[in-house]
């Protein structure tokens, strides 16, 4: 029995040596994947961090919870092509851009607007996914000259009381505290990532019909919220800040939505909202995709999500620049 011990101790001793060495050796790469790779504007908003990709129409996009310009790179690759130009920050709280001291939504858009002046661009298309779409919208409201057109990608918009919409702010708090430190959703993230699939928006039903090169773009996009730690603050406030609620009744940008009905992260309610409450405002739903819904849809989303941009345009500098 001491010598079955012994084995079970041993074994458990390399198990756990081979798991810190694989923590070591991603955390490690994470880290070096987002330093050094984007650009630093000092504002009065703290530290706005950005990065540029392409020519063509500007096109500014705003990536969701637990991203960073990383994912924002992310979201454009899956949606945009070489005919614009990818303007893409780290929201409040991510990465390098600072949260500043009783922030909201109001002065992230401001920060926008900021960031645009600096780089001379009179105004933009803007494309928000999910916890990115608050600031895109308000963005709309406040800067109404500086957005061609506002498109939504499974966007959180309102809150509601119901059951459904309690059980999304669970998984919020739940992410919330993921992301506290590195370790614990750097193990999620390798060892329960289908749990985690369910955690941010995509029930079983979703999951089951993926295809590979799906499963691969999902995983890119977990794998691209490591370091959690760098984006903690950000994560905390995307739960914390109010939702623009009624207010975006004063965007005048055409705006388009994209939304599945089954999402169970940021609600279907949000879409129905938008839709009915932004003037003249075209929502695109579909009855299956969950919160995963712009990868599960990406070529007719893409498609049409373009089309929509060119169609309206937008000015690719900023007078006399």
């Amino acid at each position: 029995m001491k010598s079955i011990a012994i084995g079970i101790v041993l074994a458990l001793t390399l198990v756990s040596v081979f798991a810190l060495g694989a923590y070591l050796r991603d955390i490690g790469q994470a880290y070096e994947r987002v330093q050094g790779q984007s650009t630093i504007l000092t504002s009065p908003f703290g530290d706005i961090e950005y990065t540029e990709i392409g020519s063509g129409i500007p096109v500014l996009v705003i990536h969701g919870a637990g991203g960073g310009y990383d994912q924002g790179e992310l979201i454009a690759r899956t949606v945009l092509d070489e005919r614009f130009r990818w303007i893409i920050p780290s929201r409040f709280g991510y990465l390098g851009s600072t949260l500043p001291e009783g922030a909201a939504w109001d002065e992230q858009a401001d920060a926008y607007a900021y960031l645009l002046d600096h780089l001379g661009i009179a105004n933009v298309a803007v494309v928000a996914m999910s916890q990115g779409g608050p600031s895109a919208l308000l963005f709309s409201v406040l800067h109404p000259e500086r957005v061609s057109s506002l498109t939504c990608l499974s966007c959180g918009v309102v809150n509601s009381a119901t059951a459904d919409q309690a059980q999304a702010d669970q998984k919020g708090n739940t992410l919330k505290a993921l992301f506290k430190v590195d370790a614990p959703f750097w193990i999620v993230s390798k060892l329960f990532k289908r749990q985690l699939m369910v955690l941010i928006g995509a029930d079983e039903k979703v999951i089951g019909p993926l295809t590979p090169p799906q499963r691969d773009s999902i995983g890119q996009l977990i794998e691209h919220m490591n370091p959690a730690s760098l984006r903690a603050k950000g994560v905390a406030f995307d739960n914390e800040a109010t939702l623009p609620g009624a207010r975006i009744s004063a965007i005048k940008a055409p705006t388009l939505l994209f939304h599945a009905e089954d999402d169970g992260l940021q609600l279907y309610h949000n879409a129905e909202f938008a839709a009915s409450t932004i003037p003249e405002a075209r929502l695109v739903s579909f009855k299956s995709g969950g919160h995963i819904v712009t990868i599960v849809e990406q070529t007719i989303i893409r498609e049409m999500l373009q089309e929509y941009i060119l169609d309206r345009g937008s000015e690719p500098e900023a007078a006399g620049t």
